[in-house]
């Protein structure tokens, strides 16, 4: 009986977080949109198509979102067949895997800068070469930004499909007698589709709603996240027409989902897994070692000038070296006030994030909890991945608005919460659906409850993923802009914010030393949460 009491406690309180965290903020934001002068609406709609051109900037997300993901799609494809089907070298293989994710330890609002300062007019391999460069203000930059920024996600997704395709029908097609372009396009292209799509759409919807990006190599090329900001912090913020703008927003992540669910049907399982030796051939792993090469190099040149410029007397007419822009960016306060705000945030947003979502995750997969409630939890982890990160920080301060979590450190750690969650869940859910089913039954004839089964049984046994997730969520929140760029004041600015003002005031040198910070801390949480993570993985401490 207790322990039927502990799960549906665990489960009221994440319902009631969900609720007053997505739904109650998501309601207002609707009420807002479709609300005028006290009834049903759409006045706000009308206005909104009459004063911008709302439709044309829809579009404009929409074509190089779409641009954007093919490129990223196609890529990813292409190294993850490298490091999987290719006698590449095993070094490369495990440089270029670690390379292609180097954009995640960056906020994407310092992609545009890096973009300019690398292959701009006056950008570091523009002038090393002394080539004239082309535009990259608009269309281009956004699809290279956009590229740049999905490339580790599709990659991870296409990957981790590649891995577990079974070689043995290889060996089958080949005996059946087809040729090497059949045999490829039957084993492992058609195998591949399903998850290739997913990453299609999970690239497209990333570059949709990307706020950072936009921010500074958008140009006269405006797409909506801009066009949202815009609305709430303008000159003069109308927050109806920015509910409305949030509406269109929405409009693909509920594309994303539908098709994402039907999609899942789809996927090919196979029984068992089978990998069998890649043959040798010389030309095709000469052209892939190239390939991942130049793949490599190419990342590196995008943000190899933010480690470079700030160290320079005045980019790119004086190249001497020097600190002075180190030391003048550390006289302002609000920069370590802005880092210590992010390490604050991110550490209790990585811990508290955690076990809501450990909790959730035990309430549907290790209790006999009412189905119904089950799928409650479930459908709320959809619901959290597939809502933009500037669509509910708009909500949560349109909810907010007139109180006091109006610009608060709470609000900030609760969007990102949210926003974050659903990964982190599904991650510690499949982990736990591999866990012996009889532990809860053992602990329970011994006299133990169900606090004290999950305590010393069921987390020993997933400390390995804990980290994993802890890793996730902390990540995240240091570089995440779209979520908070609504949520901040100037009490509780944060790294990725203050990178935002100090754009406005074009302070590249202190934008750049504010990433290579954001960088680094990233790389030694990386660094440490794999460690731990690996090593109860020596010790046998995930039964994943």
């Amino acid at each position: 009986m207790k322990r039927k009491i502990t799960i549906r406690l665990l489960a009221v309180i994440f319902i009631i977080f969900f609720g007053l965290a997505l739904f109650y903020p998501m309601l207002v934001a609707f009420m807002r949109a479709f609300i005028a002068d006290g009834q049903l609406s759409l006045d706000h709609f009308r206005a909104v198509f009459d004063k911008m051109p709302i439709g044309e900037v829809f579009m404009n997300s929409c074509l190089v979102a779409l641009a954007a993901a093919c490129l990223s799609v196609f890529l990813a494809v292409n190294l993850a067949y490298a490091i999987n089907y290719t006698r590449m070298n095993k070094q490369l293989k495990k440089l270029s895997a670690i390379v292609v994710m180097v954009p995640m330890l960056l906020p994407t609002i310092t992609y545009g800068f890096a973009i300019i300062y690398s292959i701009g007019n006056q950008g570091m391999v523009t002038r090393l070469f002394g080539v004239d460069a082309p535009n990259f203000y608009g269309f281009s930059g956004l699809m290279l930004g956009y590229t740049i920024y999905t490339l580790p996600v599709t990659y991870l997704m296409v990957n981790n499909a590649m891995k577990y395709i079974d070689s043995k029908y290889i060996l089958v097609s080949r005996l059946m007698g087809d040729n090497k372009l059949k045999t490829l396009w039957i084993t492992l292209l058609v195998p591949l589709i399903p998850s290739a799509i997913s990453a299609f759409i999970q690239a497209f919807f990333m570059s949709f709603t990307d706020y950072g990006i936009p921010s500074y190599i958008g140009g006269n090329y405006e797409v909506i996240a801009t066009t949202l900001y815009n609305q709430m912090l303008g000159t003069i913020p109308n927050f109806n027409h920015g509910a409305v703008t949030a509406i269109f927003m929405l409009l693909p992540a509920i594309l994303s989902m539908i098709l994402l669910y039907f999609l899942g049907r789809d996927d090919i399982a196979y029984e068992s897994v089978q990998k069998m030796e890649v043959e040798k051939n010389t030309p095709r792993d000469a052209f892939f070692s190239c390939y991942s090469v130049l793949l490599m190099l190419f990342i590196l040149v995008i943000f190899v000038p933010i480690f470079i410029v700030p160290f320079t007397q005045s980019w790119p007419y004086n190249m001497g070296f020097t600190l002075d822009h180190l030391a003048s960016a550390f006289k302002d306060s609000g920069v370590m006030r802005s880092y210590r705000n992010s390490i604050m945030i991110s550490a209790i947003v990585a811990v508290l994030g955690t076990l809501l979502a450990y909790l959730a995750a035990v309430a549907t997969v290790r209790s006999n909890l009412n189905k119904g409630i089950k799928n409650v939890i479930n459908v709320l982890s959809i619901i959290s991945n597939t809502i933009p990160g500037m669509v509910l920080g708009l909500a949560m301060l349109l909810a907010i608005n007139g109180t006091i979590l109006k610009g608060s450190f709470i609000i900030l750690i609760v969007a990102n919460i949210v926003h974050y969650f659903s990964t982190p869940y599904l991650t510690l859910k499949n982990t736990l659906a591999k866990l012996s089913r009889s532990w809860e039954t053992s602990a329970a004839l011994m006299g133990d409850t169900f606090l004290d089964t999950i305590a010393r049984i069921i987390t020993p046994n997933i400390l390995s993923s804990l980290w994993e997730v802890v890793s996730y969520y902390f990540i995240n929140s240091m570089v995440t802009v779209s979520a908070v760029i609504l949520l901040y004041s100037t009490r509780t600015i944060l790294i990725t914010t203050k990178i935002k003002e100090l754009q406005y005031y074009n302070n590249f040198n202190e934008v750049f030393i504010l990433s290579i910070m954001l960088f680094l801390t990233n790389v030694l949480a990386r660094v440490v949460f794999n460690y731990l993570s690996e090593r109860k993985k020596a010790k046998g401490g995930n039964a994943a």
